[in-house]
């Protein structure tokens, strides 16, 4: 039988550890059995028990120490993570061989991990090779993208992620417990956006004729293709978890020897959750 992994990604402080959190508590009440891996060697704590922690086999701290080194913290990371990838034995070690496994690995917040550093990447076909199927989760602070231009940075982010590891990916907004109403009602239209309408909206502020045309064909890449969208998560919102959970399920196939749903927004009404969700914040 296949594995199944959450590849957690995403910028730093854009709660990763925070999801991985929420999500086991969610399974647990679902009866569902979901293990965390700690692939970050800076992190300093998390709510949740680990089957594997990578600090057992390599710390920042300890590189940046180390006087023949004399890593800074980016550097020490990235030294790290290519000191893991070259001993995966250490992970198959810890993972085991136990079939139907689902592993959430909580990855480091390095944006340059999953955009042109081939350690990810390496990490996704050795899990592949151990039969599991991975699915990448980038995760985006919802109070960094309520501006267009914060938005288009941060879909950039996640569309380099995709490409860079070509796995299914699901692409979600975090911390909207935090928002405002006001800056909920907002965010909506970020969730599936119409590029074009985002870049008139911000229009005015674009000073220069180079810069807006190079604007326009980030905006046309983006919304031509329609590779990108995000799926809300409101940790306080079950409903909001759901929906985040069986998207990443159905990308996975997890359980299809079960009686398996799609997702309920599908194209007949991919929208209604999402309207759901905001009219209870609204009525709140």
């Amino acid at each position: 039988m296949p594995r199944y992994a959450q590849l957690v990604m995403g910028p730093a402080g854009s709660g990763k550890s925070t999801y991985c959190s929420t999500i086991v508590q969610h399974c647990e009440e679902l009866n569902r059995s979901v293990q965390v891996v700690n692939l970050d060697p800076a992190a300093e704590h998390f709510d949740y028990d680990v089957m594997a922690d990578i600090r057992e086999l390599i710390e920042v701290d300890d590189v940046m120490e180390d006087d023949s080194l004399r890593f800074g913290p980016n550097g020490g990371l990235v030294f790290c993570m290519e000191y893991f990838a070259s001993n995966f034995d250490w992970l198959e070690g810890c993972l085991g061989h136990v079939e139907d496994d689902y592993i959430l690995f909580d990855c480091p917040g390095q944006i340059e991990l999953y955009t042109h550093l081939p350690v990810m990447r390496q990490l996704v076909e050795q899990l592949q090779q151990w039969e599991f199927r991975v699915c990448g989760v980038f995760l985006v602070d919802s109070q960094f993208m309520v501006e267009s231009f914060k938005f288009i940075s941060g879909a950039m982010a996640a569309l380099s992620a995709m490409i860079s590891l070509e796995i299914p990916q699901v692409n979600v907004m975090t911390k909207m417990d935090l928002l405002s109403k006001k800056a909920k009602a907002e965010i909506e239209k970020y969730l599936d956006p119409d590029m074009y309408s985002t870049l008139e909206d911000s229009t005015d502020l674009l000073k220069s004729k180079r810069f807006k045309k190079l604007t326009q064909a980030i905006c046309g890449l983006i919304d031509d293709y329609s590779m990108v969208r995000f799926l809300p998560f409101d940790r306080s919102d079950e409903e909001s978890i759901n929906i985040v959970l069986q998207h990443i399920d159905f990308s996975i196939q997890y359980g299809e020897d079960l009686e398996f749903k799609e997702p309920k927004e599908n194209e007949e009404d991919k929208s209604s959750a999402f309207d759901e969700y905001f009219q209870d914040q609204v009525d709140e």
